[in-house]
């Protein structure tokens, strides 16, 4: 973003400052003063660009040639000046749309006068894409640089996002990045131990990071000014220290009045000895050094409304990273098991569009409305390029099964995306009006209920729900008999759940809601005998007064309740066999909230279906989840991860659930866990867990900017928007309840497919791949970036414990993974087709250690 927002007297913030989790000893004070020419500032010529913000991409891509074609020609006038760029895709527009400045900038690169950092494709947000998004990052960008340029970075950039998650240096460690330059959070946002400091991830990787001084960029004038502010809060007692200049944010790069001023400043003496440099030379420069201080633990908050801003484009992003991760598996499938080519230029242009999105002015939702015109159809190309892939090889599978005829029935064929057994419900539009029956593909009878069809030509269509059990990562055949009956209605089972009135309930769960307030009066655990809502639950759907721009700068916390929505309606839509279904309908001034209570027999979890049609301006939607729980600890996800936080109602950023464990009264130990499909703001306070639903500030609007109460504006998340959460009880250890596999099934459902009868060399019911379902959890399965038919597969450590995994790979003739995992590791592997080739642990680049060692492979110049 262009406007830096102004730090301001640190006494004067709400809150104390957030201290480091380990500070680690201070390193000596040298004899020599601030201004001492024995001191050196490394001053680092960029020019951050923004793609996006206040402007369109085809005018961030204008911009981007007009810079580099700036910073060429500064470096052909001024021999000893260097060129620092982050961002690869940059060098990839350059390369397609400006050939000859292209091979410029290759010439310079080999002189190391221009300079790459960063790795990755785009600066992207720093908390909100999943943790195999950050491994693209670096996969993409650091392939394209040892690609064209012979070498990788070797030092992370991200200068202008918003906040850093925790287990960024073990992402960065394993993609070859040994330092880290950032800028957010502030000082007056953040305590850190010192300037530079080693950051360290929960499983102890570490890289050396440096927080940029006052700003990442300068004016186009003398840099005396800006120096000044600099020095002014970087520590007196450092030998070395790093000041970056240059025009940026809508480009510019350093100017000759900058170069002439370092100069000119220079050989005045009355400063640190200046010298023109880059991100590796310092910090090769102060690596070192003895004394460097530790910090364990994420970088955060600057801005965080970002968490929440512009509901839509949260939601492309997660559909899209989950639509790609499903279409490798069953590419990946589909190759090794009936020979089918691997897609890997369509997947590499769908991932480089998420990639791009994921920009943190686009995907942090601060850019200009007609912005989001360009990220829609950007995650529908890639969303549509991944459903291409996911199609064509489930189809491709499909038509290899054996299913013989079976009269008067229809097959069809579920797929189960991840590599583990699941069992969830799964529902099916059907050619008639009706079923009535359903077997599996030993023709067992399987509990199936009618649902509403998306249709609404009667006699056309149908819908079916039923439980099934799929193999890991497989697929399984059912068979539907069509008899005629009435949506709602069942055949052929007892109901083993009853509803009565306002109660859902089934072997596992009992819940009740008051049709006053349209909220829980009771979830009752049916295991542990726990009752985990308090006798009076707060309100639920809660609206807060949200004056803040569209960052959310100045605020810790939304917790300015002005209003809640008002039930109007409780009635039981389905009752069945397969699920209950309860339908709640609440209203606020002109917004409307409709939420269906799902509960499914077999399930421990509920799921609740929302549908909100919001129409209220600087106002937020806070869904709230109050528990009787105290003693709390809070528990969110991170991408590839997980962080304990303390529960003072403090917006923070998650990924797909968030926990609280605590104490009953009584004594009793238990938990909820809330998982979601789209949405990262989140809160707890005590043991209530909060759920930023959406906010309405108006779009690109940056304090200190005031709105004009005659003004027209557009205001975020106006309208409808849809929505999933789980509500998922438990006893005293989150652990038990496995969220990060309850949330990917969310995120990642099961996929059916009608069939027909035919011939083919597949069972009826297979597996591919099986990772144990224990705390070691595959999330990708894909082909090599190289070409080479090998398959990756990657896995994290997700409980904080060291595990030994064995991961089974049935589609490969059978091979198995065997892997000690430390807490929270996320390791990867790279398994040939051949079984005589040994499996072998790679980087995240998917470089072994040996083409690490030598430079070869990944596509090395």
């Amino acid at each position: 973003m262009t406007a830096a927002t102004p730090a301001p007297d640190p006494a004067a913030e709400a809150g104390p400052l957030r201290p480091s989790a380990a500070a680690g000893p201070a390193t000596s004070t040298p004899a020599f003063g601030p201004m001492s020419r024995e001191r050196t500032l490394h001053m680092v010529g960029n020019a951050h660009i923004d793609p996006v913000w206040l402007w369109r991409w085809p005018e961030g891509l204008q911009e981007v040639r007009a810079t580099f074609r700036s910073a060429a020609d500064r470096l052909e006038e001024y021999p000893e000046a260097v060129f620092t760029c982050d961002s690869v895709m940059y060098l990839e527009w350059i390369e397609r749309h400006d050939p000859d400045l292209f091979d410029t900038i290759r010439e310079r690169i080999a002189e190391g006068r221009w300079q790459v950092v960063g790795g990755w494709w785009i600066e992207p947000d720093c908390n909100v894409p999943s943790g195999e998004s950050f491994v693209r990052q670096a996969l993409y960008g650091q392939r394209y640089l040892l690609e064209k340029f012979g070498r990788a970075a070797t030092v992370g950039s991200n200068l202008d996002p918003f906040g850093h998650h925790a287990m960024l240096p073990q992402l960065l460690a394993k993609s070859g990045i040994e330092g880290y330059v950032f800028l957010r959070p502030g000082p007056h946002e953040q305590a850190l131990p010192g300037q530079f400091f080693h950051w360290e991830s929960p499983d102890g990787s570490r890289v050396l990071a440096y927080r940029l001084p006052h700003e990442y960029c300068s004016p186009g004038e003398d840099v005396g000014g800006h120096l000044d502010k600099a020095l002014a809060v970087m520590p007196p007692d450092q030998p070395e220290l790093m000041v970056f200049y240059g025009v940026g944010n809508h480009g510019g790069g350093p100017t000759r009045a900058n170069i002439d001023s370092i100069k000119r400043l220079d050989a005045l003496g009355g400063m640190p000895r200046l010298v023109f440099s880059h991100p590796e030379a310092f910090l090769a420069a102060v690596r070192d050094r003895d004394g460097i201080p530790v910090h364990a633990g994420e970088l955060q908050h600057h801005g965080p409304g970002c968490y929440s801003a512009h509901s839509g484009v949260k939601e492309w992003n997660r559909r899209a990273e989950n639509d790609l991760q499903r279409a490798e598996k069953w590419a990946v499938a589909a190759s090794a098991v009936v020979g089918q080519d691997y897609p890997h230029r369509e997947l590499t242009e769908a991932w480089k569009l998420v990639l791009f999105n994921q920009f943190h002015d686009i995907l942090a939702g601060t850019s200009l409305r007609s912005a989001y015109d360009d990220a829609r159809d950007d995650y529908g190309r890639a969303r549509s390029l991944a459903a291409d892939v996911f199609n064509r090889s489930v189809q491709a599978i499909a038509r290899r099964i054996d299913i013989p005829l079976r009269e008067e029935t229809v097959p069809l064929v579920v797929f189960n995306p991840h590599p583990w057994e699941l069992e969830t419900d799964v529902e099916a539009e059907f050619g008639r009006a009706a079923t009535a029956t359903l077997a599996d593909e030993q023709g067992a009878e399987v509990p199936v209920q009618l649902t509403r069809s998306e249709a609404t030509m009667n006699g056309s269509r149908g819908r079916v729900v039923f439980r099934a059990s799929v193999p890991p990562l497989g697929h399984r055949v059912y068979h539907l008999t069509s008899l005629g009956a009435a949506p709602g209605t069942a055949h052929g089972a007892v109901p083993p759940q009853r509803s009565e009135h306002a109660v859902l309930e089934n072997a596992h769960l009992r819940l009740a809601v008051d049709a006053r307030t349209g909220w829980l009066a009771s979830l009752h655990d049916k295991h542990t005998g726990a009752e985990l809502l308090p006798e009076k639950p707060g309100p639920h759907a809660v609206v807060v007064d949200d004056p803040s721009d569209t960052w959310g700068h100045r605020v810790t916390a939304y917790d300015r309740d002005i209003g809640a929505f008002r039930c109007t309606r409780v009635r039981m839509v389905e009752d069945g066999p397969v699920r209950s279904v309860l339908r709640v309908e609440s209203r606020y001034e002109r917004s409307t909230l409709v939420e269906e209570f799902v509960l499914s027999a077999g399930s421990r979890h509920v799921e609740v279906r929302a549908t909100v049609d919001w129409h209220e301006q600087l106002k937020l939607l806070k869904l709230r989840f109050p528990t009787a729980l105290t003693d709390v600890t809070a528990t969110h996800e991170i991408p590839y991860g997980h962080l304990v936080r303390t529960p003072d109602g403090t917006e923070e950023p998650a990924q797909a659930w968030v926990d609280v464990s605590g104490t009953l009264p009584g004594g009793a130990r238990a938990g909820l866990t809330v998982a979601n499909d789209s949405k990262y703001g989140h809160d707890v306070r005590g043991g209530e867990i909060g759920v930023t639903a959406l906010r309405s500030p108006v779009y690109a609007w940056h304090d200190p900017a005031e709105l004009d109460p005659d003004g027209i504006y557009d205001y975020l998340d106006q309208g409808r928007q849809d929505f999933r959460y789980l509500l998922i009880p438990h006893g005293g250890d989150w652990r038990a309840a496995d969220p990060v596999r309850r949330a990917a099934e969310l995120n990642q459902p099961a996929f059916a497919l009608l069939e027909t009868f035919h011939e083919g060399p597949l069972p009826q019911r297979a597996a591919y791949a099986d990772d144990g379902a224990g705390s070691v959890v595959v999330t990708v399965v894909k082909g090599d970036e190289d070409g080479d038919g090998d398959v990756v597969v990657r896995a994290y450590e997700s409980a904080g414990t060291a595990a030994r995994a064995r991961i089974a790979l049935p589609l490969l003739g059978g091979r198995v993974i065997e892997s000690d995992f430390g807490a929270y590791e996320i390791k990867t592997f790279r398994v040939p087709r051949d079984p005589a080739q040994p499996i072998v642990e790679s980087d995240l680049l998917e470089r072994t250690e040996d083409e690490e060692a030598t430079g070869e492979g990944s596509g090395t110049a």
